[in-house]
């Protein structure tokens, strides 16, 4: 089924202008079987330019009914329908911004008549609605109108289908839908109702088992990102994949927690590297020939453990530099930078000068005692509050001992007695390592918040 859309706007961006009219014209394919039109309430004037080409006036729009009001039912009538217009991305990002504003996410696959009537009606030398619709012998009753100009366009787009002898609307459709990237037991309806937000995505044998699992901050488009590479992986997890489900955590920090902890209950049979994901590196210390303490990132040796682990470089990287700054070491006894004479800090007088000797060694070991002391002593539980699914609620999210072992959702408005309250209504999970190493990073950004418990 095809919707055939027009609309009338108070200017050209969509961003920055409103809808004053639209009319939609249902089409199986072969004829017009439902039509609908209203005018609408911009809320805003209408320029006068705008009357002299629409014949629209503000007058005219006082009593007609807000975007918001006629959204469910505009919607509804083009939730499962191909999009189709002249001019097709005008109509469709107008439409697509004021449902945003209603509160809708809309997402249909789009046909452009233009594009077809280049296609199926080759050399003309304007593919204006006018002209194509003076050289097909269709008459619009009302130009510049919503009403007339869709009535105009579903007349257009059956003459399009009718005569289009080598399937260019099939065809255009897979094209720009994304429907052939899809794997084939993955339908089209089922790609466009994944949403385009962070979490947890999860992908499904034909018998129900969970092959992969990943986190992402758009999940609808990082499940085409899976497919559109031409990878040997990809390739094999294309034919096994039979359906796809989610959970919606609101925020990346969340979304990368559930990834590790579902990929270690579910031992899926993609997440290869996340499943041997194990603490890899680490800091090292030692003391060199001037009697200096010094840090050093470096692999984990099996017989010599580290004063503490991280799963990447980067990590136990930026992990070290958050410490730096923290107790006052120098970067270059820390391995951070590598230069003939003082580090970069001393230089901008950010550091005492232990590199070139003007700090005492006694002195500078002490800010590593600190170091150990403030390892050592970092709190057994720690609550974190972060952004939630939607505006009205929070996601909260409880550690012990550095490991995740509760995380929930609390709606903002509830009034709970106190922390332990909240702690109650959280969801307990078996931890796992890998929440460390994630915490870890976390905590590493000098803005990061969390309330000892």
């Amino acid at each position: 089924m095809y919707a055939i859309v027009d609309i009338e706007t108070t200017g050209g961006l969509s961003a920055s202008n409103r809808i004053t009219e639209v009319a939609v014209m249902v089409h199986d394919g072969y004829r017009v079987i439902k039509e609908y039109h209203t005018l609408i309430n911009p809320e805003r004037s209408i320029p006068d330019f705008i009357t002299g080409l629409t014949g629209i006036s503000s007058g005219m729009l006082k009593e007609a009914p807000l975007f918001s009001e006629i959204a469910p039912l505009l919607y509804g009538l083009l939730a499962d329908k191909i999009f189709v217009a002249h001019n097709v991305n005008f109509d469709y990002s107008f439409l697509k911004e004021e449902f945003s504003r209603a509160g809708f996410e809309f997402n249909r696959p789009k046909l452009c008549t233009v594009r077809l009537s280049r296609q199926i009606y080759p050399g003309l030398k304007s593919y204006s609605l006018g002209r194509i619709c003076e050289h097909a012998g269709i008459r619009i009753l009302d130009r510049h109108r919503a009403f007339g100009d869709a009535a105009a366009t579903a007349e257009l787009f059956s003459l399009l289908v009718a005569k289009d002898a080598t399937d260019y609307i099939p065809q255009t459709l897979k094209r720009n839908s994304g429907e052939s990237f899809l794997p084939p037991q993955i339908s089209l309806e089922k790609y466009l109702s994944l949403p385009e937000a962070v979490g947890v995505y999860y992908f499904h044998d034909l018998h129900g088992q969970v092959i992969y699992v990943g986190k992402a901050i758009n999940i609808r488009k990082r499940f085409k990102g899976h497919f559109s590479g031409g990878s040997k992986s990809s390739k094999s997890m294309k034919s096994d994949i039979a359906d796809v489900t989610f959970e919606l955590t609101g925020n990346e920090f969340l979304a990368l927690l559930l990834e590790a902890l579902e990929i270690k209950r579910l031992w899926p049979k993609y997440n290869r590297s996340q499943k041997v994901k194990v603490s890899s590196w680490g800091i090292y210390q030692y003391e060199d020939s001037k009697g200096y303490m010094r840090l050093q990132i470096s692999k984990i040796q099996r017989l010599h453990p580290p004063i503490c682990s991280f799963v990447t470089h980067a990590e136990a990287w930026s992990y070290l530099l958050g410490k730096i700054n923290e107790v006052g070491l120098c970067p270059k006894l820390c391995g951070i930078q590598k230069s003939t004479g003082a580090c970069h800090s001393f230089q901008e007088k950010n550091c005492e000068g232990a590199c070139c000797g003007k700090e005492d060694n006694l002195d500078y070991n002490r800010k590593i005692d600190r170091l150990h002391l403030s390892l050592t002593n970092e709190p057994s539980r720690i609550l974190i509050k972060e952004k939630g699914r939607g505006q009205g609620e929070e996601a909260v999210i409880l550690f012990d001992r550095g490991l995740l072992s509760a995380y929930g959702f609390i709606d903002k408005e509830t009034a709970y007695s106190g922390t332990e309250d909240v702690i109650a209504s959280l969801n307990r999970v078996k931890s796992v390592p890998e929440t460390k190493n994630i915490l870890r990073a976390y905590l590493a950004n000098p803005k990061a918040i969390f309330l000892e418990v």
